[in-house]
């Protein structure tokens, strides 16, 4: 008996990709494994296709996450801004802190100066809303950069320490905090002994963000003031 023909044409051709499906497919990864074990060829067996396929639509992974993290900020939904510079200032860093503790990763890739000129402009608005709270409170240039970066930093920071604990904690148990300490040697340590724990835990970065968005605010010189 002979064999049927091969079917020729499309048969066989890999499936359509589509961006949608690629930034599914690399959230899915990095929920399951961390942002860090993502790769190009893992990626793209995940989908079902070859690393050279998808090469076609991203560059390399720092572009991919990228898309990832731009696309993830576009689906937040956008808190109306009060019109007190100052509120302003805090309801942004409070959106900002929002997004990347859901996405702690996020704040891994971010953590470099220079990142503003990555993201694309409708991932801006947080940003934007910051610098323009504090040029309506009156800062100069400089000095509204300084706001911002100041912020920034404490919010990645809070956001990164609270990540990386809990993943420590989960990894390694025997990862706590010491219950008793020489009070010879430490005294303050030794007097609040083992209610660190539950003090460290707390969730004090409202408290902070306005404490330290008021400090930011009376180092700053209004334009037009000597």
């Amino acid at each position: 008996m002979s064999r049927a023909p091969v079917p020729q044409g499309r048969t066989g051709r890999p499936p359509l990709t589509s961006r949608a499906q690629i930034l599914v497919a690399a959230r899915r990864l990095i929920d399951q494994d961390g942002w860090e074990k993502l790769t190009i060829r893992r990626l793209a067996a995940e989908i079902g296709i070859g690393a050279t396929t998808l090469y076609h639509h991203i560059r390399n992974k720092d572009d991919l996450l990228l898309l990832l993290l731009n696309h993830h900020i576009e689906q937040i939904e956008r808190p109306q801004l009060p019109s007190d510079p100052r509120e302003r200032i805090v309801t942004a860093a409070t959106a900002m802190h929002d997004a990347l503790a859901a996405w702690p990763w996020a704040a891994e890739v971010l953590s470099a100066d220079g990142f503003v000129g990555l993201l694309d402009e409708s991932a801006l608005w947080m940003v934007e809303a910051v610098v323009a709270g504090a040029d309506d409170y009156g800062c100069t240039p400089e000095q509204t950069v300084d706001v911002f970066r100041n912020i920034w930093y404490y919010t990645v920071g809070e956001v990164l320490v609270r990540a990386h604990s809990a993943r420590r904690r989960a990894q390694d148990e025997r990862l706590t905090y010491r219950d008793s300490f020489d009070a010879s040697q430490v005294p303050h340590l030794a007097a609040i002994g083992d209610q660190w724990p539950a003090l460290a835990a707390r969730d004090i970065y409202p408290q902070g963000l306005h404490t330290f968005v008021d400090g930011l605010l009376a180092q700053a010189t209004p334009r037009g003031v000597d």
